[in-house]
C-alpha cells in the first residue's frame, strides 16, 4: 500500500458530533424516574459533628431520602491511593469535617430545585476544632491536628543521604520554589448517574477511566465488580482530576440502590472549584555548580500540603523525584520530601501530576545558577544538556530515559523567536531606561509517560460487510482518540476511516482496560491496536492466499485497500470477501506490553513585557517545540501542545486558590479564580521535532501533559528575566501584577534567608 495516513493532518472525526450538539453528557442523560441529588457541604474547615438533624428535610416536598453517614449504607469508600488507613474517609462524613466543602448529609429529591430547598432545612450542630493550613509547619513540628488517632498528620520519605554530596561544586546555589495550588477547572464539572432498575448496576461517570472507576465504586459497595457497569460517555476535560471515582458517585450509587430509581448528581462550579485542586508544592533546593559551569549536585526537599485527606497528592514526589534532574548530567541528587494533611480541599492530579514540579524546579534552578555566573542562559544549558550517545541510561534518582536529542530541540526554538535579536533589543531597551523591560525565558524539560502500568487492551474486527471496528481500554476526554486510533486501523489494513467504529469507555463492551493518565494512550493503546491490526492482517492474508491461490508471504493491502498478490494488479479480494469466507470472525484480542514509560522532551521560550510602574505582564511571544516521538497526527498534537501551554501560563500568571486563616476558600467562582481566557494569551508558536522511541512498535511517546510541563518555567523565568537588571532574583508564582509590582518596589533590598527544612524526625 503506497504511502501512510499517520504522520499526516487528519481533521477529528468526533468533533462533529460535539459542534452540532449531539453529544451527550452525563448530565445530559434523563432516564424514566430520575432523582436528583444535592449534598450539603461543611461551612467550616474543622470541626466536631456534634449532630445532623434531617427531620425538616425530610418532609419537604419532592424529597424521596434524607442521607447522612449513619443512614447511607457505606462505611469507607476504596482510596484510589492508599498511603495510611487512618486517611480513610466514608461518603459522608460522621464524626468530624476536615475542610469547607467535605459532604455532611445527601438529599435525593425529583427536581434539583427540591433538594436544594430541602438541603437549606437540614441542621448541622459543628463543634469548631484548631483550623491546619500551613503544611510546612505541620511537616516541621509533626502535629496530629485533624487525625489525632495516627499520632501526626505527618508522612516522611527520607533517602539515604548521598556521601560528599556537594564536594565537587565550587558553588551552591540556594532557591525556594512555590508551586503554587490550582484548581482544575474542566469544561465539564464532575457528575454521575446511577441507574439500579436492572442488571448489572449501571453507572454514567464523567471520568478518564472507566474499568477502574468500576473496580474502586464495586468494592466500597461491597459488590462484584461484574455487579457494576461504568460507561464514560462524552466527558468534557479532566487533565488526571478525574481519574478515578470519589465520595459523591459511590454516595449517590448507594442512595440509588436504596431507593431503586435513577439518580444523578451533577457538581455545581462552586463545587468543583473547592474540590477539584492539584500542585501544591513547596521545594527547597541546593544546586552545586563549578566555576566553569558545570551542575554537579543537587539537593532538593520536597514539602506538600497534601490537604484534608492524603492520597493521590500526597504520592505525587514519587514522581518528582524520577524527574529532578531533568535534561541534565547532575551526577550526585539527594531528594526527600514530607507531606501533610492540613484543613484544604484534598490534593489530587492536574496535567503533568508531578513532573511539572521537577521541571519548575530544575528550570529555576538552571536560570539561578546561570545568574550566578553571569552566564547566558542558553549557554548554560547546552554545557549542562545529557549528551545523544548517553542514551539509553538511568538518572542518579531512576529515571530510565530512552531517547534523547536536547540540544535539538533548544535551537529549533532559539531559531523561531530569534533569541539573539531578542537579547539585543533587549540590551536596548534596558539602555533606554523603557519602563517597560522585555524578558526572554527558557524551559528545557524531560518527562515520563506512561509511568504507571505498561498494558493495555485491544480488539479490531473485520466485518462481513468490510467494515471494522477498533475497542480500546483507555479513555478519551477530549485528546483525539478516536481520529488516531482508528487512523491505526485504517493505516495497517487499508478500509477507509469512515468505515471504522470506534468503541471505548463501557465497561459491558470493552473487556478491561487501565483509562487515561500519565500521557499514556498512544503509546499503549495505540501500539495494542497496531499489534491487534497486524494480527487481523495476518488472519486475512492466509485467508486471501487461499482464496487467489497465492503464498500467504506474497499477499499485501493493495493502494485501493483490497488484498492481493505482490506483482499481480489483477490478483484481489476485498475485506468482504475475506471476512465472509470463514465462519470465524476476523478478529484480534489482546492485551499489549510495551518495554517501559517513554520520556519527551522539548523547549519552550518565552518573551513578555513587565510594566515596571504597575507590575502587569504582558505575552508578547511564546514558542514550544516539544519532542513525542513519531507523530500519529500532527494536527491533534499542535491541539495538545496550544493547550498546554494554556494550562502553564495559566499557573505561572493567573491561577491561585485562596483560603483565608480560618480555611475558608475564597476563590469559590470564577470572578475570584483568575482562569484565563483566549483573550489573556499571545499568539503560540509550536513545532515538533522528532526522536523515535524503541520501547514501543509505534515509536511514539505522550504529548497529551509536556506543552504544560515546558510553559510554566518558562513564563516564569521571562518575567525575572526581564527585572534581573534589579537585581531580583526570584518572585514565587502566580506572577500578578500586584505580586510583580512588589518584588520591584523591594528590589536592592536584602532577601529574606532561606531556612532549610529538617525531616530528620
Amino acid at each position: 500500500m503506497a504511502g501512510s495516513i499517520l504522520g499526516t493532518e487528519v481533521v477529528r472525526r468526533e468533533d462533529g458530533t460535539l459542534l452540532i450538539g449531539e453529544g451527550r453528557f452525563t448530565g445530559d442523560l434523563r432516564p424514566d424516574g430520575l432523582l436528583t441529588a444535592y449534598f450539603v457541604r461543611s461551612p467550616v474547615a474543622h470541626a466536631e459533628v456534634a449532630s445532623v438533624d434531617c427531620e425538616g428535610a425530610a418532609k419537604c416536598p419532592g424529597v424521596v431520602g434524607v442521607y447522612t453517614a449513619e443512614t447511607i449504607g457505606v462505611e469507607q469508600v476504596k482510596p484510589r491511593f492508599p498511603l495510611d488507613p487512618h486517611f480513610g474517609r466514608g461518603p459522608l462524613a460522621s464524626d468530624r469535617v476536615r475542610f469547607v466543602g467535605e459532604p455532611v448529609a445527601m438529599v435525593v429529591a425529583e427536581s434539583l430545585a427540591a433538594a436544594q430547598d430541602a438541603a437549606d432545612e437540614i441542621m448541622v450542630d459543628y463543634e469548631p476544632l484548631p483550623v491546619s493550613l500551613a503544611a510546612e509547619a505541620a511537616v516541621a513540628n509533626g502535629a496530629a491536628v485533624l487525625f489525632p488517632g495516627r499520632g501526626s498528620d505527618s508522612i516522611f520519605r527520607v533517602f539515604d543521604p548521598v556521601d560528599g554530596l556537594h564536594d565537587g561544586a565550587d558553588r551552591i546555589i540556594t532557591g525556594r520554589i512555590v508551586h503554587n495550588r490550582m484548581a482544575v477547572v474542566p469544561m465539564e464539572t464532575d457528575a454521575v448517574l446511577v441507574d439500579p432498575t436492572g442488571e448489572p448496576l449501571t453507572l454514567w461517570v464523567s471520568t478518564q477511566g472507566a474499568h477502574n472507576t468500576r473496580a474502586g465504586i464495586a468494592e466500597s459497595l461491597g459488590l462484584e465488580p461484574d455487579a457494576v457497569r461504568v460507561i464514560a460517555p462524552c466527558v468534557g476535560g479532566g487533565f488526571g482530576a478525574k481519574g478515578g471515582w470519589r465520595v459523591e458517585h459511590v454516595a449517590v450509587a448507594a442512595a440509588a440502590r436504596q431507593l431503586g430509581r435513577p439518580v444523578v448528581w451533577t457538581e455545581t462550579r462552586a463545587e468543583n472549584l473547592i474540590s477539584m485542586q492539584a500542585r501544591d508544592q513547596v521545594h527547597y533546593a541546593r544546586l552545586g555548580v563549578t566555576d566553569d559551569g558545570r551542575m554537579v549536585s543537587l539537593e532538593v526537599v520536597v514539602l506538600v500540603d497534601a490537604g484534608a485527606y492524603p492520597g493521590l497528592g500526597g504520592i505525587l514526589p514519587v514522581i518528582t523525584r524520577v524527574m529532578a534532574t531533568g535534561v541534565y548530567g547532575i551526577e550526585k541528587v539527594q531528594f526527600d520530601y514530607g507531606l501533610a494533611a492540613t484543613n484544604r480541599a484534598p490534593l489530587g492530579a492536574f496535567r503533568g501530576a508531578g513532573r511539572p514540579q521537577a521541571t519548575l524546579t530544575i528550570e529555576r534552578m538552571a536560570d539561578l545558577a546561570a545568574a550566578e555566573l553571569g552566564s547566558d542562559p542558553v549557554e548554560f544549558r547546552r554545557r549542562n544538556f545529557l549528551a545523544p550517545e548517553d542514551f539509553p541510561l538511568v538518572t542518579p534518582t531512576g529515571g530510565a530515559y530512552d531517547t534523547g536529542e536536547y540540544n535539538k530541540a533548544l535551537d529549533r526554538a532559539c531559531e523561531l523567536v530569534g533569541y539573539e535579536e531578542l537579547r539585543a533589543e533587549q540590551s536596548a531597551r534596558r539602555a533606554a531606561g523603557d519602563p517597560r523591560r522585555l524578558g526572554i525565558g527558557l524551559s528545557s524539560y524531560v518527562e515520563v509517560t506512561a509511568p504507571i502500568g505498561q498494558e493495555e487492551h485491544a480488539v479490531v474486527e473485520v466485518h462481513p460487510d468490510g467494515s471494522a471496528t477498533v475497542s480500546v481500554g483507555t479513555s478519551s476526554h477530549g485528546q483525539g482518540h478516536e481520529t488516531a486510533f482508528t487512523m491505526i486501523v485504517a493505516d495497517r489494513l487499508g478500509i477507509d476511516l469512515d468505515r471504522i467504529a470506534f468503541v471505548q469507555s463501557d465497561t459491558a463492551l470493552v473487556a478491561r482496560g487501565s483509562g487515561t493518565g500519565g500521557s499514556r494512550s498512544a503509546q499503549l493503546g495505540g501500539s495494542a491496536i497496531h499489534v491487534a491490526s497486524l494480527e487481523v492482517l495476518e488472519i486475512a492474508r492466509q485467508r486471501a492466499a487461499e482464496l487467489l491461490e497465492a503464498s500467504a508471504d506474497d499477499i499485501v493491502v493493495t493502494d485501493d485497500g483490497r488484498l492481493g498478490v505482490t506483482g499481480v494488479p489483477s490478483a484481489t479480494v476485498s475485506w468482504e470477501e475475506v471476512a465472509a469466507m470463514s465462519e470465524e470472525p476476523l478478529r484480534a484480542e489482546l492485551d499489549h506490553t510495551t518495554d517501559g514509560p517513554t520520556f519527551p522532551f522539548g523547549t519552550h521560550i518565552c518573551v513578555v513585557e513587565v510594566d515596571t510602574e504597575t507590575g502587569m505582564v504582558t505575552l508578547r511571544r511564546f514558542v514550544a517545540v516539544d519532542d513525542a516521538g513519531n507523530l500519529l497526527n500532527p494536527l491533534i498534537v499542535a491541539g495538545q501542545q496550544h493547550g498546554g501551554v494554556a494550562s502553564g501560563i495559566g499557573q505561572a500568571l493567573y491561577e491561585h486558590v485562596v483560603y483565608d486563616d480560618h480555611g475558608n476558600p475564597l476563590t469559590t467562582g470564577l470572578a475570584d479564580y483568575a482562569m484565563p481566557s483566549a483573550a489573556e494569551f499571545c499568539d503560540f508558536t509550536v513545532a515538533s521535532t522528532i526522536t523515535p522511541t524503541h520501547l514501543n512498535p509505534l515509536g511514539v511517546k505522550g504529548i497529551g501533559e509536556a506543552a504544560t510541563i515546558g510553559a510554566t518555567p518558562a513564563v516564569q523565568n521571562a518575567v525575572i528575566d526581564a527585572l534581573s537588571d534589579l537585581g531580583i532574583r526570584h518572585i514565587d508564582l502566580p506572577l500578578t501584577p500586584e505580586r510583580v509590582w512588589q518584588a520591584i518596589q523591594a528590589a536592592g533590598r536584602p532577601e529574606s534567608e532561606i531556612i532549610w527544612p529538617d525531616l530528620s524526625r
